[in-house]
């Protein structure tokens, strides 16, 4: 059980009160009491109502096995985001750099020098709408959830009793709005792209990521099935070249046209099943910064459309593939997304509108002449 004691002392033979600033200017009432582990805990408050409320909830945590040392949240977030990241290793490289990114650039320069404890919820939802001001919704949301994910492990290690973080309001992202080629524009782009031209077409046929186009061999290309088996990436982080698995860790497999059979088949036939399918110049790993700097974004300037990037031909195939009558599981085991309501949150108004067909059939089936009409 916790104690309240009075810290006042009768000190003289009139009976006048003497305080005892011992504790901290201003602290009347001190709570002492164990904590689970026996250990013997004390804290001072100017007013008794303060020290019962404490005391309540001292008492609560020891019983319901939620009880939170007062001096655990006493390190500096700091210190605690470079225990954080020091604990990502499972992360890809890529999302471990953004994260150190979101950490060094908007996190520490305003949260280094506070402690844990210091965090306040209204606090990080004025700061969270700060950060408004210079940018993107998107990437707003994406520094606060850095910043939740650092509390949250705070609260899982013993050292929050909440996370700060939570319930917070994030500013509406904008709406991307996704550009897609069509065939005639695709085939533009690759004629503009010389003897690139295949990459471009590759990517707008199959709906590969780059990273999983730079890592793909010639042996996961399977020409006689129309197959290509992604389960390989390749991600140039600060220079360097990180190899995984592709971004959702699972395999799969993509169907091939047989234009592009017939395209890849010098690049497959006779070669080791180890090399990569496309290179760079001199050989070694094709990086999209080389190949938009070299080729693309000369093509896209002379063609357009303004600005576009390779990554959109991602998008250019999905549209393609829906365009061409695949429902919402093939598109989405083509581009290898988790689930198909990403696919649909993506790409949903790509489907054919099918409401009224629905009607329609509704409509002949009341009016068959085996329905008795009223």
């Amino acid at each position: 059980m916790a104690d309240i004691d009075d810290r006042w002392h009768r000190t003289g033979p009139d009976g006048t009160k003497h305080r005892t600033d011992r504790y901290g200017q201003g602290a009347r009432w001190l709570l002492r009491w164990r904590d689970p582990d026996g250990k013997q805990r004390k804290k001072s408050f100017r007013r008794k109502a303060d020290a019962e409320a404490y005391a309540a909830t001292v008492e609560h945590g020891i019983r319901s096995g939620s009880y939170i040392d007062p001096n655990a949240g006493k390190i500096l977030v700091d210190e605690w985001a470079k225990k954080w990241l020091d604990a990502q290793a499972h992360l890809a490289a890529s999302t471990y750099a953004r994260y150190e990114t979101a950490v060094n650039t908007h996190i520490l320069p305003k949260w280094g020098n506070v402690y844990l404890s210091s965090v306040k919820h209204a606090d990080v939802q004025q700061w969270v709408s700060s950060l408004a001001s210079s940018l993107s919704g998107t990437s707003v949301a994406k520094v606060h959830r850095v910043f939740s994910l650092m509390l949250g492990w705070a609260v899982r290690d013993g050292r929050l009793a909440r996370n700060p973080a939570e319930d917070i309001r994030l500013p509406r992202p904008s709406p991307s709005e996704h550009r897609y080629l069509d065939h005639a524009q695709v085939a533009k782009l690759a004629d503009r792209c010389g003897s690139y031209g295949l990459i471009v077409r590759f990517l707008a046929y199959t709906g590969l990521r780059w990273g999983e186009l730079a890592a793909l061999t010639v042996g996961r290309v399977d020409l006689k099935r129309r197959r290509v088996h992604v389960a390989e990436s390749v991600t140039e982080v600060n220079g360097e070249l990180v190899w995984g698995t592709p971004k959702t860790h699972e395999r799969r497999s993509v169907p091939l046209p047989r234009f592009l059979v017939e395209e890849l088949a010098s690049r497959v036939n006779g070669r080791p099943s180890d090399a990569l399918l496309f290179t760079a110049p001199q050989g070694g790993v094709l990086r999209v910064r080389n190949f938009r700097r070299a080729v693309f974004d000369a093509a896209v300037r002379e063609v357009g459309p303004k600005g576009f990037h390779p990554h959109e031909l991602r998008h250019t195939a999905a549209s393609l593939a829906i365009a061409s009558g695949a429902d919402v599981k093939l598109v989405q085991q083509m581009l290898g997304h988790k689930t198909a309501t990403m696919t649909l949150d993506l790409y949903g108004h790509l489907f054919p509108d099918r409401l009224n067909e629905i009607a329609d059939r509704m409509d002949s089936a009341v009016r068959a002449p085996n329905v008795p009409q009223e």
